[in-house]
């Protein structure tokens, strides 16, 4: 039985000639226009077929789709016929876009909001867009669906009981080990995204910081060359140039051991030395004190020792 949608959708007769359509298999299904509000529609990962009934009702009633690719966008609406217009909403032209769509949900417009995959605002733009809508008065409304943070959980046969999403980490390997070093003091499974062209570099950092526990590569999620490699992160590691590259990863990583209260000495060295390319030995010391689990006393004599050899080794006095 479907389940009742007045409390977004008008009447049936409050339909317009345009963009109240879509089309399944060739079939046309009219839908009744949403009431105006900002809509969150989350969008297949890579299938598009798992898109679901309310987000298509939604699409196909809202009077404009903001997106952040319109070409992308574009397959998904071409696909079940679709005529809603478009508008790019994207990272780069954000602070230009955002008022005009305020001004139209103003005007009592009804605006659906998608990424290019997936669920909006998670690692990608819409925050800002969401919190100055709600300030304006305006109804924000959530069409559930695809994640691929939640179909990399679910298939990697690691605890789901709790779980840190982190998405992106930074690009720079100094900054990247850094984070990894503080995401190990997490007592949980984590989520991150990576691309292509770094998660090499990203598994043989993982390895170093968090080589024993289990983890999972998620690559292509949902898509044709779906694959799903699990083992544990110092396995995976050595394993890369095999790797194919090519495709969206979400890795995910078991959560430490029971026993990983307090930092293991190489997890110590590996923190202190990208620390110590950025940082004074005092903040150096301070940062690691906080994560390790580790005396100070012992922390500091083990970052002036670092400190000295790094001194050594760029040939300074």
């Amino acid at each position: 039985m479907r389940a009742k949608a007045s409390s977004i959708y008008g009447a049936k007769g409050e339909t317009g000639s345009v963009g109240t359509t879509f089309s399944i298999d060739g079939h046309v299904l009219n839908v009744p226009k949403p009431v105006p509000a900002l809509y969150l529609v989350a969008t297949p990962i890579g299938n598009l077929a798992d898109i679901t009934l309310r987000a298509l009702e939604t699409l196909a009633g809202a009077d404009f789709i903001a997106c952040e690719d319109t070409r992308i966008t574009h397959r998904l609406t071409e696909r079940y016929a679709i005529s809603a217009q478009l508008m790019p909403y994207h990272e780069h032209n954000a602070a230009a876009a955002r008022p005009k769509i305020l001004e139209k949900l103003a005007q009592g417009a009804s605006v659906a909001l998608v990424s290019d995959a997936g669920t909006p605002l998670i690692s990608d733009p819409g925050f800002k867009l969401v919190r100055e809508a709600c300030a304006a008065g305006h109804q924000v409304i959530a069409i559930p669906g695809p994640s691929s943070v939640l179909t990399a959980l679910s298939v990697a046969a690691l605890p789901t009981d709790r779980f840190f999403f982190e998405g992106f980490l930074p690009s720079r390997q100094t900054a990247r080990r850094t984070r990894l070093a503080e995401l190990a003091r997490i007592d949980a499974t984590l989520v991150l995204f990576e691309s292509g062209n770094r998660v090499q570099d990203t598994l043989a950092d993982l390895a170093e910081i968090m080589g024993t526990r289990h983890a999972a590569i998620c690559r292509e999620l949902t898509k044709l060359h779906e694959e799903i490699t699990r083992a544990p992160v110092a396995e995976l590691a050595k394993k890369t140039a095999e790797l194919e590259t090519r495709g969206e990863f979400v890795l995910v990583i078991g959560p430490p051991p029971a026993d990983a209260g307090v930092m293991s000495e190489n997890e110590l060295d590996e923190m202190l030395r990208s620390s110590l390319e950025r940082d004074s030995v005092k903040d150096a010391v301070a940062h690691a004190v906080e994560l390790s689990g580790r005396p100070r006393r012992e922390i500091y004599a083990r970052a002036l020792e670092l400190a000295k050899q790094g001194r050594g080794t760029d040939g300074e006095d």
